[in-house]
Parts: C-alpha cells; structure tokens; sequence
C-alpha cells in the first residue's frame, strides 16, 4: 500500500453484498457529536462565555456565517429542513427586522472577526423578494466585516427564481449555488408536490453560468414515491448531460412518525429496499461513465471543480454544509434554528419563530440548546473529519497531539475494526486505517464505529438510512 493515499482514495467500488449487509440507519456526521445530543442547559449565557473563551485564544479570526431563511411558498412533501410554509412576503419583512437585531447581537461578541464565507440556506432563500434580498445584504455588509475574496453561496429553487433575481446575487458576490431539483418526472414531481419543469432548470443554469457563478451544484433524491430504477436513470442521464459542476445523490429517508409532510406521501408507492439499492448503484456507475469523481458519501463533483482538486490534494474537509474545500472555522449561524459552531461549543437557535422572536424581544441571544464539547469529542471528531476526507488515519499525529496509545485508547473499537477489515471495508496496518474502495460508499459506517454516543446510547433508530 503506498504511503500516499490521495490517488488511490478517488477509487470507488460498489459490492451489493456490503451495501445490503450495513445498509442500516445512522448520522450524516456533518457535526460530531450529532445534533441529538444537544442539551438545553447549554443557553444563551452559555453561549457567550463560550465565545469569550474562544476570543482569548483566536485573535483576527476569520468565521463563515450561515443564514436560515426559513420561509416556502409551497410545502415539498419529503422536506425534513426547518421551514414555515406561506405567500406572504410581509412575514419575511418581518423576519428580516428580528434578523438584522440578532446580527448585531452576535457581531458585537466577535469584535475584530472577518468573515470568509456567507451561505444563505433555507427553507427558500429566493423566497425573499429583490427588495428584501438587498436589504439582507446591506444588513450583513453594514454589521461584518468581510473579506475581499469572500465566498458566497446561495440554495436556489428554480421554480422560485428570475434572471433579474441571480443578476442580482452575481452583482452581490454570489458565485456558488445549490439547485433542489430532485426528479424530473411530472408524475414523481407531482407525489411530492414539487412541480419543476426541466426547462426551468435548464434555464437557471444557462444564466448562472452566463452570469459567472463557478460551481453549481444539483440535488438528487432517489428512493422518492413513484420513482422506478429506469425512470430515475433517466432523471439522472437527463442532468448528466447538462453538466452541472458538482451532483449530490441523496437517498430518500419515510419517516412519517417524525415529519409530519410526510404523512401525505402514499406509502406503497415508494420503491423498496432493493430497488432503491439498484437506483444507488447504477447511479454511481453512470455518473462516474458520465467523466464525474466520486468525492465522497453523496458528493460528485467535475474533474476540474475545486471540490475534486482538493480532494487529489488532500485537502478536503468536511463541515456542516458537506464537503468543502476551506479548512474548517468557526461558524456563526442566524435565524430560526441555525446551527453554530464557536471554539469547542456548538449552538442552536430556537425553531419555532415565535420563540426565537421572543428572545430577540428580550435581548437575548436566540440560542435554545446546544453543547460544550469535550476533549474526547474534539478527538473523535477529528478521527471522524479524517476518515471521511482522506480516506485513512495515520495514528502518529495523533497519538503525538493528544498524548494518547491510539490502540489502546480505541482498545473498545478495534472488534469492529477488525469485523470491518474482515469485509474489505478498510485495511488496518500497524501505523494506519485505510477505507478501502470497496469501503468508501460505506465510510459513514467507519465512522460510526468511533461515535461513543451512538455506541452507548443505541440512537441508530432515529437516524436515516447511512448510505
């Protein structure tokens, strides 16, 4: 095995053996430990002294700010995001007041911070009007400090967005954006009450590229109701061929019990098990025929996209909004249910708008929960960045940073590593875990294995399905 492991981690391999055999539920690992385990304890005072702490040791910060625009005019019936559903405009007015107080809150307890990146998600962020999306822009430009490279992304719902509205974003410094397009098909489109027409899709991402946005991303789902193998294919060959930059490939998740839209969907329309298993497959056979590189979990990406060069590089990461090319930093996020990320301390707002307006009213800080790490967290959750971005974990760094015997320390994982290494999913040498090809379309499972919480608490039901 050769020292380097960043070409050999672009290889992938599909075994649907493996597949069915861990095809089980469990987090994203977009945060480590998971959002479940966020405690009301941790409050708005909680938060500050947190940011204190964290401003003694990070002086001329630099911090990415995260925006939730929770509102869509209609509802997607298998969204699981936090959003309110309406056509009034005046409500997000309204919202913007309470978010523009908020910024000045949180500003005030970064003095000095510049910020690198902006990414507005939602919910809808094009729900905004022109009007109101340029407000939002002067409140962030007037309240932060942003660098002159700053990046900034946007979600875009096709349906709900004009050339006069992505002239507008380019002209603001918007350069990346995310579509939500899901399918293609009118009958699928119509399961879920999300009707999309592919021309305006089409039409969305001519003008973007016209207008000089660099990476475009295109959400898929497949496991949707009425979907079948051959017609999600299509879908998939359908937008292949237009070439977006970057594809992300979900997998759809029933779980009526928790989100309640949901319920609306019938049920024994949606593919099964093993159906679903052949949609995932034949879809990364064909998107890596398509000239696409497997970047990681449900991430594809162009060859020449910053998210493939880093991975070539060694210099992915992975953070709250996925795959990423910058290194990880400290996330301020605003609006309804907005998670943060400060030092060793996540947060997150209130979900319920009445109760983060309710705070907003008091001069508090709207954070409703959240968790002060500790050091085994920040350990695990930095074996869990590794495996999920290099595709191994050398152990010397580690044991040399946390004065640790990584075996010894992990003495309780290593049966199932060994099980793990039994299967093919990853190679255990002396100095090194390796995720195998085979390995990589599971390496959620890898890291689950160093998740103390999902280990000792048995949450794997609640999540959705780790493939």
């Amino acid at each position: 095995m050769p020292k380097n492991p960043i070409c050999r981690f672009e290889s992938i391999e599909i075994d649907p053996s493996l597949i069915r055999k861990y095809d089980t539920a469990g987090p994203r690992y977009t945060l480590y430990p998971v959002a479940d385990r966020f405690v009301e304890e941790f409050d708005a005072v909680r938060y500050q002294h947190a940011v204190k702490a964290s401003n003694l040791v990070r002086h001329g910060r630099t911090i990415s700010l995260y925006i939730h625009l929770p509102f869509c005019e209609t509802e997607c019936l298998y969204c699981a995001c936090n959003h309110v559903v309406t056509r009034d405009k005046a409500q997000a007015a309204r919202y913007l007041d309470f978010l523009e107080r908020e910024m000045a809150m949180q500003a005030d307890l970064f003095p000095g911070a510049s910020v690198h990146q902006l990414h507005l998600g939602g919910g809808t962020p094009t729900f905004l009007s022109d009007a109101q999306l340029m407000r939002l822009m002067g409140m962030l430009k007037r309240t932060f400090n942003f660098v002159a490279d700053a990046r900034y992304s946007v979600e875009i719902d096709p349906r709900r967005v004009g050339q006069h509205t992505l002239a507008l974003l380019a002209s603001q410094g918007f350069s990346r954006m995310s579509l939500g397009v899901q399918d293609i098909h009118p009958r699928v489109q119509a399961a879920v009450n999300r009707i999309l027409p592919l021309e305006s899709t089409t039409r969305v991402l001519q003008s973007a590229a016209a207008l000089g946005f660099r990476s475009i991303n295109i959400d898929l789902i497949y496991g949707l109701p009425c979907q079948t193998i051959d017609s999600f294919i299509q879908t998939l060959d359908t937008i292949t061929a237009l070439r977006p930059q970057r594809i992300t490939l979900y997998r759809y998740t029933h779980t009526p019990d928790r989100i309640r839209s949901q319920r609306r969907i019938d049920a024994a329309t949606l593919p099964g098990p093993s159906d679903q298993m052949a949609m995932q497959i034949e879809s990364v056979k064909r998107l890596l025929e398509a000239g696409y590189v497997y970047i990681g979990l449900e991430q594809f990406a162009l060859p020449d996209d910053e998210l493939a060069l880093s991975l070539r590089q060694g210099r992915l990461h992975y953070d709250m909004q996925g795959y990423a090319t910058h290194a990880d930093s400290d996330r301020v996020g605003l609006g309804v249910s907005a998670i943060g990320k400060v030092g060793n301390a996540y947060s997150q707002n209130h979900r319920e708008l009445e109760h983060y307006y309710d705070a907003i009213d008091r001069g508090a800080v709207p954070i409703a929960r959240g968790l002060m790490l500790s050091a085994d967290d920040i350990l695990r959750r930095a074996v869990i960045q590794a495996l999920l971005c290099q595709g191994e974990l050398v152990f010397e760094p580690f044991e040399t940073s946390w004065m640790i015997d990584f075996r010894r320390y992990f003495g309780h994982e290593w049966v199932q590593l060994d099980a793990l290494a039994a299967d093919g999913l990853i190679q255990l040498a002396a100095d090194a875990i390796r995720i195998t090809p085979r390995g990589r379309p599971l390496a959620r499972v890898v890291a689950a294995v160093f998740d103390k919480y999902l280990r000792e608490a048995q949450l794997a039901a609640r999540y959705s399905r780790i493939i």
